[in-house]
Order: structure tokens, then C-alpha cells, then sequence
């Protein structure tokens, strides 16, 4: 499947489950809500919906909610007329404005100030809003999409988060597992990102020493995949030309006892790594019921580049299947 820098591909179970709920609902008009810890990609997997579905042609528009201060947030969202406050000098088109008929993210909702939530509120229940300083009203076209990486439950019971804004916004939920609960992911990450790094900076593929990887599966990732790429293309910039990423390439959070020397790369890690793409094929396939033209799709693949895998990786078909 393809994606920007490869955080939307995998053969785990909660990565099959996050795939067939973007297809339902891709085409749907209903608020969705995406949960997760920080660094698992929710900006991408709405981005992906968004992409997929039927409002692809029109504008993709985010907002942080956390990233703006609270007093510009309103103008941001809404827009204002001339003369709205002081330093309004002309109408400004807001956020949601923009997005017209296309998808309007709104990352960190837990963070958007009470009064903003109210109004948030009444555009999605009435599909209407107004710039600030302004009487008239404009409807809004766009789809909304969320995400938070709060529990807004406790938010709510909090008195931080309103409840009916909460059950309007989670009318589809999209849970994304941290990377730690993705662990038959992870080489296919780790990978990804090898090789795409890699090509960015003009190098030649890079390869990892077996006790690299045994470092790296270790560790708990508790920024997720974004740490996962950061701690990537620091390794690649460290091992220098020689192309290995050993474990004194890494940081010290992966490699406490600063282990060094392993030299184990090439031959070894390039059979292991055969062998992944192997097992990895293997499951792809069973996912999609043997269905080959489906898993390359999925794998973001032509038919014809996937036969050619599977002849190089020697898959054989585990049972009859569907072409």
C-alpha cells in the first residue's frame, strides 16, 4: 500500500483491521475520530481517507490545535471579517472555509479551548458557521476528521472536554496501536525506511547488523514511528559510508552499554532478510484470501512485480487461490 514514508504498511492484525475500517469508511460523510500516542501517524491515516475516498479531488486542510495560540485559534478556524478586532485590516478566509468540499483535520482536539468546542459543536450539528464579527452564515461542505493522542473520556469527566462535542466527533473511531503493539511490523518499517533514506541522501542501500536490529526490536519506542525514522536517518548519517548500521551507530536510549564491533552484517542480515520478505509475502497473501491481484494492491505493487517477488522469494501458494 502506498504512503508517504512507509508508516501505512504492515501485515499485523491491527494493522489489517486500521485498512479494512479506512475502506468503510472512506466514502462515508460521518465525523471520524483517530486515537492514538503521539508519533503513530494520525495525520497520515487521515490524509490516506481522505485520499482514497471520494472527496480526493478537493482540499485536504489541518489545523493543530496545539500549535496556534488560543486568542488566533477562533480566527484561524472561522475566519473574520474587516474590522472584526483590532488588526483585522481585511476578511480573512478561515480553516474550515478552505476546505469546502474536501476534509477538514483537526489534530489535538483535546487541546481546542471550551468556547471553541461549542462552536465546533454547532458547525457539525447544524453544518453552519460564521467568520468572527460577522452575521451572516455559511454552510459548510467539508468532512471532519479528529484525532487526539488524550483519553478524551477522562477529559470530559474532567470538565476540560465537553460530552456532547465527544459523542459528535467519535461517531467512527479509528484506534492506532503505538508501534510497540506492532511488533510483526517492525521490520517491514525498519526496512522501508532504510531504503528510502537512503536513496534521499544519495547512498546506497543501507544494511543493518544483526545485533543492530536485535537492539532495535528491543527497545520500547515510546515516540513511535516518528522516532523510529528519526533514529533511522541518525544511524545512516553516523555509519558513513560504509553503509552498516552497527550498534554504536545508535543511540544511546537503544544501546545503553554502548555495545560496539559487531560486524555481522552482509551475508547473515541479507538472508535474514530474504527470509522476512518471504514470511512477509506469505502473510500478505493470506490476509487478502490468496487473492493476488488484491494483495498487490495492498502492497502497493503491479501484479506483475509481485509475481516476480514470489518467484525470487520461492513463495508457493499455500492453497488454491484467486488470481
Amino acid at each position: 500500500m502506498p504512503s508517504d514514508g512507509g508508516i501505512l504498511i504492515g501485515t499485523s492484525e491491527a494493522f489489517g483491521r486500521i485498512l479494512s475500517l479506512m475502506e468503510k469508511i472512506k466514502n462515508l460523510n460521518a465525523p471520524v475520530l483517530i486515537v492514538g500516542e503521539s508519533g503513530t501517524g494520525k495525520e497520515l491515516i487521515a490524509r490516506e481517507i481522505h485520499t482514497r475516498g471520494c472527496r480526493a479531488d478537493a482540499p485536504f486542510v489541518a489545523v493543530n490545535c496545539s500549535a496556534i495560540p488560543d486568542h488566533l485559534l477562533e480566527s484561524e478556524l472561522f475566519g473574520h471579517i474587516r474590522g472584526a478586532f483590532t488588526g483585522a485590516l481585511r476578511d480573512k478566509v478561515g480553516l474550515i472555509e478552505e476546505a469546502g468540499r474536501g476534509t477538514f483535520f483537526l489534530d489535538e482536539v483535546g487541546d481546542l479551548p471550551l468556547p471553541l468546542q461549542a462552536k465546533l459543536l454547532r458547525v457539525l450539528q447544524e453544518r453552519e458557521m460564521r467568520r468572527v464579527g460577522e452575521t451572516r452564515t455559511r454552510r459548510v461542505e467539508a468532512r471532519f476528521i479528529s484525532a487526539t493522542n488524550k483519553d478524551l473520556e477522562r477529559e470530559v469527566e474532567a470538565g476540560r472536554f465537553r460530552e456532547d462535542l465527544f459523542y459528535r466527533l467519535k461517531i467512527i473511531v479509528v484506534d492506532v496501536p503505538p508501534l510497540r503493539e506492532r511488533r510483526d511490523d517492525f521490520l517491514t518499517l525498519l526496512l522501508r525506511f532504510g531504503e528510502s533514506y537512503a536513496t534521499a541522501m544519495g547512498r546506497r542501500p543501507v544494511e543493518f547488523s544483526v545485533r543492530a536490529v536485535d537492539l532495535m526490536c528491543a527497545y520500547g519506542w515510546p515516540g513511535n514511528v516518528r522516532e523510529l525514522q528519526n533514529e533511522i536517518q541518525r544511524a545512516l548519517i553516523l555509519c558513513g559510508e560504509d553503509g552498516v548500521v552497527r550498534p554504536e551507530h545508535l543511540s544511546p536510549k537503544l544501546n545503553p552499554q554502548r555495545e560496539s564491533g559487531d560486524s555481522s552484517a552482509g551475508g547473515s542480515f541479507a538472508e535474514a532478510k530474504a527470509e522476512f520478505v518471504r514470511r512477509f509475502l506469505c502473510q500478505a497473501l493470506r490476509r487478502c484470501d490468496y487473492n493476488k491481484a488484491r494483495t498487490a494492491e495492498q502492497l502497493g505493487l503491479s501484479r506483475q512485480g509481485l509475481f516476480k517477488l514470489l518467484k525470487k522469494h520461492r513463495v508457493e501458494r499455500e492453497r488454491s487461490g484467486t488470481e
